[in-house]
């Protein structure tokens, strides 16, 4: 089978790979019909996180169960599935409290399980999923999604519950005015889940016309293109004098960090579920002096799953426009490149 390595700072290479196999009684085999490019995935492109040897990449896939262990319970050969973006076991104190990103028996794409046996990533032909049931979310009535329906099945096993949890982090709610700090997938995606959510009015910061625009088809009311104190000072002069009740951080670093917390109101809410790069970006002296409450973090797409997957197949919302490129696996380094200069907002990768 064939499958997408990283191998060091912008060296992906899609290679031959066993395939794989039963390792656990608990396991399950999916043969993918779509997976993806995360912007998490670009850090180790760019070298900021290190590669210390090959190794297969890919957090985000759907497909068809092929074959599972003794004990998994509650999937079935046949299945067409979601793999959230963190594997977990589903029955640990932190899965039961709906946190399983951080499962005490986590495996990790592109990793090693608890046992240490190597972990396939999602970007290849077929994977072997530790915890099946924990993990895997069936997808019901669907034989073989369209190419529409399988690009909103990928955005839920990441982006889109990642958006709804820097949402919910925010406290957003119906009559909340919100900002949305980011314009990539999981920006737009906190976009769709301040709307889902009843805010009356979201901003979305974009200098990028089509991301804007997309923006816009999820539910922004308005966009804003400046930075730094002047998107603050248009965030309140759109607003009636006033900052946002509810801010999404959605980037990561230390400016995407100051920027929400310029547009967030005193005794607003601050949602951040950018992958934190360089130095601690959050200013206790800010939030003490502002009041301003603070949640977030790795989102538990797993935990999400089921409701968000419910609007998807009902057709109420559609995250997989975040996808506007398609490209054949083959094709995964372009992938890479593409997102990396933006040229693309999120990348399909189809075996």
């Amino acid at each position: 089978m064939r499958a997408t390595l990283i191998h060091g700072p912008r060296d992906i290479r899609v290679e031959d790979c066993p395939e794989p196999t039963l390792r656990a009684d608990t396991d399950a085999i999916v043969r993918v019909s779509a997976a993806c490019v995360c912007g998490s995935d670009l850090w180790p492109y760019r070298g900021v996180s290190p590669t210390p040897r090959p190794r297969r990449i890919g957090h985000e896939f759907i497909g068809r169960i092929e074959a599972v262990g003794p004990r998994v319970s509650t999937l079935a050969v046949g299945d067409f599935v979601v793999a959230p973006w963190a594997n977990s076991c589903g029955t640990c104190p932190p899965c039961r409290d709906g946190v399983q990103v951080a499962c005490e028996h986590r495996a990790h794409w592109g990793g090693a399980d608890e046992n240490g046996l190597p972990v396939d990533g999602g970007q290849g032909e077929a994977v072997r999923v530790p915890n099946a049931d924990g993990t895997l979310v069936a997808v019901p009535g669907v034989a073989e999604p369209d190419e529409a329906l399988s690009k909103s099945l990928l955005a839920l096993s990441d982006v889109m519950g990642t958006g709804h949890h820097a949402a919910l982090g925010a406290r957003v709610a119906p009559g909340r005015s919100v900002v949305v700090v980011g314009d990539g997938a999981v920006g737009l995606c906190g976009v769709l889940a301040a709307k889902r959510l009843g805010a009356t009015r979201i901003i979305a910061m974009s200098r990028h016309a089509d991301r804007a625009a997309l923006a816009r088809d999820f539910g922004a009311t308005d966009v804003v293109a400046e930075r730094g104190a002047d998107a603050a000072a248009k965030v309140r002069e759109l607003l009636g004098g006033v900052l946002a009740d509810s801010v999404l951080e959605c980037v990561g670093t230390a400016e995407s960090m100051d920027q929400a917390l310029r547009c967030t109101r005193p005794g607003g809410s601050l949602g951040f579920v950018g992958v934190p790069h360089g130095d601690d970006p959050l200013p206790i002296s800010v939030l003490f002096a502002k009041n301003i409450s603070v949640a977030g973090g790795a989102a538990s797409t797993r935990a999400y799953l089921p409701e968000l997957l419910a609007d998807v197949l009902a057709g109420s919302i559609n995250p997989g426009l975040v996808f506007d490129a398609v490209m054949g696996l083959e094709q995964a380094p372009e992938a890479y490149a593409a997102m990396d200069e933006r040229r693309a907002i999120k990348v399909m990768l189809v075996p």
